[in-house]
C-alpha cells in the first residue's frame, strides 16, 4: 500500500478524485469549496493521513500547476463582456495597477511589522498577495447577489490582478535573487515586457481559435471543445517559453478574444470549460494544501492572524479608496469592495513555485520559505471563511445586494419580444433578455437591453440570468412549445416569479387550458400569430400605439379580439401602474392599452378601435426593426373621430364582434427563423 502511494501519478489521481468530492460537499453545505479543499489538502497529506504526497511528483508539479491554470484562466477570460467591462473601465484600471502597487507595499509592511522578517523576504511576500482570485469570488457573488456594477469590478480585478499580481511577483523575485539586487528599472522592464509578450501570443491565440470555431463545419462536431483545451494550453505555454509567467497573461487574452467573438458553439464551449475548471481548482487546492507542513502553519499563526487584520482592515480599503476615487461608486459600494477581497488558486501557485526557488537558490532558509508559503494559505483561507461566510451579511447591511422581485426576464429577442420589452422600459422596470440567436442577441445589446446570449431552457443560463428574483418571466419566442417548457423550468427549480406564456394561434401543441393548469399566465390574454408579428416587427411594418378605453361596459371585458393579425394589445396602464395582458385581465374605464398595430392595415385597426369606444392618445413612429422613436406623451393627441357606440358583443367575453377573417395577411411571407 504504502509503495502504491509513493507514486506521482497515484497522488494526482487522488487529488483529482478527492477534490471533487470536497466540492460536492461544500456545495450541499453551501460554504465556499475552497474551504473544504484545503480542509481535505491537510487531512490526507503527509501531516496527518499521509495518502496524497505532492513531492512524489517532484518537478511535474510545476507543469501540473501550469496546465491547470492556463485552463482556469483561459475560462476566465472567456467569460468576460467587454462591452460590460467599458462601463467600470476606470475603477478596474486602477485597481489592477495603482491598486497591485498599494497592496504589495500594505503586505511588504505588514510582513516587516508582524513576522519580522527582512525587507527582501518581505516584498516577496507583498507581491504574492496583490491577487484577489475568480476562482473564489466569482462563486461568492452568485451567492450574494450585488449590484451589477460591483459584480462586474469584482470578477475583472480578480481576473486581471492575477495576471499582473503573478508577473509582479515572478520579476520581484528574480530582482531579489539576481547579483547585487538589481535596480527598480529592471523590475519595471520585466513587468511590461512580459504583459507586451503575453498580450501578443495571447491575441495570436485567440483570434486563431476565434476564426476556426467561427464558421459551421470548419470543425469537424465534437471536436471543438477539445480543440480550445489544446489551443488555451499551447498559448499559455508559447507566451511562457518567450518569457517566463508570461503565460499567465496569454491565457486571459485568448479567452477573452474567443468569448467575445460570435461562434455557434460559445455556450457549449463555457460549458465544458467552466467543467474543467471545476476539477481542475479541486486538483489543485488538494495538492497544494497537502504540500504545506502543519509545524510551518502553527509558526505563524498568531503574527499572522495580525497580519491578515492588517491587510484586510488597513490595505484592502485603501487600495479600494484610492482607486475609485472620483469615480460613481456610493461609499457603501466602495465600503463593500474593501470588504471582499479574498485570495485565491493564483496565489496558491504562485507561492508553491516561491518556496521551491527559495529554497533552491540560497540566501533565504527554508524555513523562511516554508512559513511565507504557510503563511500565504492562511491569507486564503482565513479571507475565504470570513470573508466569504459575511459577505452576504456585509452586502445587506450596506444595502447593495440586488432586490428581489426586480424587472422583468424575457425570453426571446426577436423585433416582437424587443418592443414589449421597451415598453416595460418605459415603465420604470429593468429588462434582461435571452436568446441563443447571435443576431438577436447583437441587436438587444445596441437597443440598451442587459443580454444573456444562450438556450433559456439550460441552468445556468437561467441562474446567469437571474430568473429566481424576477417580477415575471416571460416567454416570447415563436414557439409555443419553448415558451412553456421555459416556464415550467423556471417553475421547478426557482421560486418567486409570475410566468407568462405567449402562445402561437397556428400551433396546436400548448393551449391555454394547459397553461392556466400549471399555474402560468397566457400573455396578451389569448394566442396570437408571434411568427407573423415578428415579422412585422423585423421589416417596419408595426408601430406601437397607445389607446384609452372611454366606454364603461356593464359586462366586465376579458379578452381582445382584433380583426385577424392587425392589432395586439401588449400592456396595460391603469392609473400610470403597468399590468400585463393576460387570461384574466379585465377592462375598466380610462385604462391605456399599448396596441401594435400593423401599419399596412392601420386603416382597419382604427376603424375597429374607435368603433370599439377607444380614443387615440399617441402612436410610434414607423422605424425597421423594432427601434421606434416615441412621439411622447407630451405632444398633443392625435384628433380622432367621436367614438361610436360599440356593436353588440358576441358572447361575455368579446368587447366588440370580431371583425371577419380575410386573407389580406396570407400573403404575408413566413419570416425566416433566424430573423424571427
Amino acid at each position: 500500500m504504502d509503495a502504491a502511494l509513493n507514486n506521482g501519478s497515484v497522488a494526482l489521481a487522488l487529488a483529482m478524485a478527492f477534490g471533487v468530492v470536497a466540492q460536492g460537499l461544500a456545495r450541499h453545505a453551501n460554504v465556499p469549496g475552497i474551504v473544504v479543499l484545503l480542509l481535505f489538502g491537510v487531512l490526507l497529506g503527509p501531516d496527518v493521513g499521509n495518502v496524497i504526497r505532492p513531492d512524489t511528483l517532484g518537478s511535474g508539479l510545476s507543469s501540473v500547476v501550469g496546465f491547470a491554470v492556463a485552463i482556469i484562466l483561459f475560462e476566465g477570460g472567456l467569460n468576460l463582456n467587454i462591452k460590460q467591462l467599458v462601463h467600470q473601465a476606470k475603477p478596474i484600471r486602477r485597481l489592477v495597477t495603482v491598486g497591485a502597487v498599494i497592496t504589495a507595499a500594505g503586505g511588504a509592511l505588514s510582513a516587516r511589522l508582524f513576522m519580522g522578517w527582512g525587507w527582501n523576504l518581505s516584498i516577496l511576500f507583498g507581491t504574492l498577495v496583490i491577487v484577489t482570485g475568480p476562482t473564489v469570488i466569482t462563486p461568492l457573488l452568485r451567492r450574494i447577489k450585488v449590484h451589477h456594477n460591483i459584480e462586474i469590478i469584482l470578477e475583472a480585478e480578480g481576473i486581471f490582478i492575477d495576471a499582473v499580481g503573478a508577473t509582479i511577483a515572478v520579476v520581484t523575485l528574480e530582482v531579489v535573487l539576481a547579483p547585487g539586487n538589481e535596480t527598480l528599472g529592471k523590475l519595471i522592464v520585466g513587468v511590461l515586457g512580459r504583459i507586451g509578450v503575453g498580450t501578443a501570443v495571447g491575441l495570436i491565440g485567440g483570434v486563431i481559435l476565434a476564426v476556426l470555431l467561427r464558421w459551421r463545419n470548419l470543425v469537424p462536431e465534437g471536436l471543438h471543445n477539445v480543440l480550445s483545451l489544446a489551443f488555451a494550453v499551447a498559448t499559455y505555454q508559447m507566451a511562457d517559453g518567450l518569457q517566463h509567467e508570461a503565460g499567465i497573461i496569454a491565457a486571459i487574452v485568448a479567452g477573452m478574444v474567443v468569448g467575445n467573438t460570435r461562434s455557434h458553439v460559445l455556450k457549449e464551449l463555457k460549458v465544458f470549460q467552466d467543467q474543467l475548471t471545476i476539477l481542475l481548482i479541486a486538483t489543485l487546492f488538494v495538492l497544494l494544501a497537502a504540500d504545506v507542513r502543519m509545524s510551518d502553519a502553527h509558526a505563524v499563526r498568531l503574527p499572522g492572524l495580525g497580519r491578515l487584520l492588517f491587510l484586510m482592515f488597513v490595505v484592502r480599503p485603501a487600495t479600494v479608496f484610492a482607486s475609485t476615487w472620483r469615480t460613481q461608486l456610493e461609499v457603501r459600494e466602495k465600503l463593500f469592495l474593501s470588504w471582499l477581497g479574498p485570495r485565491g488558486i493564483v496565489a496558491a501557485a504562485v507561492a508553491s513555485l516561491f518556496a521551491t526557488t527559495l529554497a533552491a537558490a540560497g540566501g533565504f532558509s527554508a524555513a523562511d520559505a516554508d512559513q511565507m508559503r504557510a503563511l500565504v494559505f492562511l491569507v486564503i483561507a482565513l479571507t475565504v471563511v470570513v470573508q466569504g461566510g459575511t459577505g452576504h451579511l456585509v452586502a445587506s447591511a450596506l444595502n447593495v445586494r440586488r432586490k428581489q422581485n426586480e424587472g422583468y426576464l424575457l425570453l426571446g429577442g426577436n423585433g416582437l419580444a424587443r418592443r414589449f420589452g421597451d415598453i416595460l422600459r418605459s415603465a420604470g422596470e429593468s429588462v434582461t433578455i435571452i436568446d441563443a440567436n447571435e443576431r438577436h442577441c447583437d441587436k438587444a445589446e445596441s437597443a440598451g437591453f442587459d443580454v444573456v446570449c444562450g438556450n433559456g431552457l439550460d441552468e445556468e443560463i437561467l441562474a446567469q440570468a437571474e430568473a429566481e428574483g424576477r417580477i415575471a418571466c416571460i416567454g416570447l419566442t415563436p414557439s409555443e412549445d419553448t415558451n412553456f417548457l421555459f416556464a415550467r423550468r423556471i417553475h421547478e427549480g426557482h421560486r418567486g416569479p409570475e410566468l407568462y406564456v405567449a402562445l402561437e394561434s397556428e400551433e396546436e401543441g400548448v393551449t391555454d387550458e394547459m397553461v392556466v393548469q400549471a399555474g402560468h399566465h397566457v400573455l396578451f390574454g389569448t394566442e396570437f400569430d408571434l411568427r407573423i408579428w415578428a415579422h412585422h416587427f423585423q421589416w417596419g411594418d408595426a408601430a406601437v400605439e397607445r389607446w384609452r378605453y372611454t366606454t364603461q361596459s356593464e359586462t366586465p371585458i376579458t379578452i381582445f379580439r382584433a380583426p385577424t393579425g392587425v392589432a395586439l394589445p401588449l400592456a396595460a396602464f391603469r392609473k400610470g401602474r403597468l399590468l400585463l395582458i393576460e387570461q384574466t385581465f379585465t377592462l375598466q374605464l380610462g385604462d391605456v392599452i399599448e396596441f401594435a398595430v400593423v401599419q399596412s392595415h392601420a386603416e382597419q385597426a382604427h376603424e375597429w378601435l374607435s368603433g370599439g369606444g377607444w380614443q387615440l392618445l399617441h402612436r410610434d413612429r414607423r422605424t425597421r426593426d423594432g427601434a421606434p422613436a416615441r412621439i411622447t406623451g407630451s405632444q398633443p393627441a392625435i384628433p380622432v373621430p367621436a367614438p361610436t357606440p360599440p356593436p353588440p358583443a358576441t358572447d361575455e367575453h368579446t368587447a366588440v364582434a370580431p371583425a371577419p377573417t380575410t386573407d389580406e395577411h396570407a400573403a404575408v411571407p413566413p419570416p425566416n427563423d433566424d430573423e424571427v
